[in-house]
């Protein structure tokens, strides 16, 4: 990889993009007067409202005729919604019960859980190097298991449906935010039900009892959710995936410091054994594919002679 190649502007705003996902538990705890299904439900409608508007104002109704006119990639977008629904659920909810460091952890495990999805349903065949980074993950994860006495679910869980959910979406080529509009819309009367629900007397207060200041950081919140995405799509496109692998680390990182130092939560020298041993395969694993980025631009002149 020629670093005098690489777009500056697509890697500012994709760097941008994993400092604002490290830093989002300080907003979500902002909001833990709020039941987290509630706060779930407001995220979906509010990035649905901008991430659609966005599409309409960009391009009309072109890019829904163009996703309608494809009923397969409408059909894995449907499951893809349900994944990443899912995954946000469980993060703000982890978030405001006091596992940021969790969470950090399942984005941690993230890339190679990745791997073992490609294994396992791509058939991918992994390098030596990779093999090595997915054995010291399952060793951290069984310590962790073993020093708490179950799994860390939660991590799991976050990535286990965001690998899942990267996995939908790479089974079909769409453009980033037009799939993102799909999901939104897949997504958003479910949560648009479940709010009204909320707000006849289950729990739901964004009319009566929450207060402007609660009600706007929820209306925020869709801003929070949809603009790291569109500027990871942005971005993304511009920049080297290996740099991006490189770059993805920032998010969880800052997760950690925020749990640790912020909101003080636990992290004693048997949780950071099991964190260790991750982080090594998580080491070996970048070092495996920056290694083979700057080997492939070599071999291509090797091979056309």
């Amino acid at each position: 990889m020629n670093p005098a190649a690489v777009d500056r502007k697509g890697l500012a705003i994709t760097a941008l993009t994993f400092v604002l996902w490290g830093v989002v538990p300080l907003y979500w705890r902002l909001l833990d007067a709020v039941p987290s299904l509630h706060i779930m439900a407001h995220r979906v409608i509010w990035s649905g409202v901008l991430v659609v508007g966005w599409l309409l104002l960009s391009n009309g109704l072109g890019w829904w005729r163009q996703m309608r006119a494809r009923p397969r990639a409408l059909a894995t977008l449907a499951l893809s919604s349900v994944t990443i629904g899912f995954n946000w659920g469980l993060y703000i909810w982890a978030v405001n019960a006091g596992h940021v460091v969790e969470t950090s952890l399942g984005y941690f495990i993230n890339p190679l859980i990745n791997v073992v999805l490609g294994v396992a349903l791509l058939r991918e065949r992994l390098s030596p190097a990779q093999w090595v980074a997915v054995a010291f993950a399952l060793l951290g994860v069984a310590w962790l298991t073993w020093h708490s006495g179950s799994p860390p679910w939660i991590a799991l869980g976050l990535a286990f449906s965001f690998g899942l959910y990267g996995l939908l979406r790479k089974l079909i080529s769409v453009d980033a935010v037009a799939g993102l509009g799909v999901e939104s819309v897949y997504l958003f009367l479910p949560a648009l039900a479940f709010v009204v629900w909320g707000e006849m007397g289950h729990g739901g207060g964004f009319v009566a009892d929450w207060g402007w200041r609660i009600d706007l950081l929820l209306i925020f919140a869709g801003v929070v959710s949809a603009v790291p995405l569109i500027g990871f799509a942005y971005g993304v496109r511009r920049i080297p995936l290996s740099l991006v692998g490189l770059l993805q680390y920032i998010a969880p990182s800052l997760q950690l410091l925020i749990g640790v130092l912020v909101f003080k939560e636990a992290f004693g020298p048997d949780r950071a054994v099991g964190f260790a041993s991750i982080w090594l395969g998580l080491l070996i694993f970048a070092s495996d594919g920056l290694w083979r980025s700057r080997r492939r631009p070599a071999a291509v002149p090797a091979a056309a002679e």
